[in-house]
């Protein structure tokens, strides 16, 4: 029996990348999921696979966390199906690199409302459930680019820095409630997010930059080794960057 059985964990943008690759970390320590994102058949393919290899029990529901009412439905289902929110992973973001010169306004908003207010949603929808059931686990998935600012990334850093400020605030707020708050801050990882970017600049900047990025396995780790402490133990931040060879 893993270090999380009959513990419930909701996990956002879990279709992909980090997401999905710490629903894996987290039902083989036996922990009951629930897969939030907008592409329900990924969704639905996670679910079969966890449930085959772990045996544990995994829940699908279509989130958009841009939208509060997705999100107030997603814990709401939670609560009906398992009884609890004991960890709820605010994973889902974008990251559409830009420069401000070039102007793209849309993908500021879109980043805006999917890595802010998304996060906000959440927080505003899993809550009150941890307060009442005096424990909980809030974990926020920010950036080492909500830490540090490089050409192109202002106004994702922004929004990255506004998660880590939220985290933060959290830990102030809810010190003695029995809610512990990570703050998680993953360097460049492999995953679907640069597929996004649009802009031109951008892509030509990094054509030629060379590292060896992390994976989302290892962003999975992080996160279960903060939700699997001790409960005297609240680790709050946590930041993981690719090792660079020479």
């Amino acid at each position: 029996m893993g270090k999380l059985a009959n513990k419930t964990a909701v996990i956002t943008g879990a279709s992909s990348g980090i997401g999905k690759a710490a629903a894996h970390h987290l039902a083989k320590e036996g922990a009951r999921v629930v897969l939030a994102a907008r592409r329900s058949e990924r969704l639905q393919e996670l679910a079969d696979e966890i449930i085959n290899h772990y045996g544990v029990e995994a829940l699908v529901v279509e989130t958009d966390v841009t939208k509060r009412e997705d999100v107030e439905n997603l814990v709401k289902k939670t609560k009906d199906s398992f009884g609890s929110v004991d960890y709820y992973v605010n994973n889902a973001g974008v990251m559409l690199l830009s420069f401000l010169k070039n102007d793209h306004i849309d993908e500021w908003e879109q980043m805006v409302d999917v890595n802010i207010k998304g996060v906000l949603y959440g927080i505003h929808a899993a809550l009150p459930v941890m307060l009442e059931q005096n424990s909980g686990h809030m974990i926020n998935v920010s950036s080492v680019a909500g830490h540090e600012v490089f050409p192109s990334s202002t106004v994702y850093s922004a929004t990255k820095y506004a998660v880590k400020a939220l985290s933060m605030g959290m830990e102030k707020e809810l010190s003695g409630t029995g809610v512990r708050v990570t703050n998680i801050s993953p360097g460049a990882v492999d995953t679907e997010l640069t597929d996004h970017i649009t802009d031109g600049d951008v892509v030509e900047m990094f054509k030629d930059r060379k590292m060896t990025p992390l994976h989302s396995e290892d962003i999975a780790e992080a996160i279960s080794y903060a939700i699997t402490q001790p409960e005297n133990v609240n680790v709050n931040e946590v930041i993981v960057r690719p090792m660079h060879k020479k």
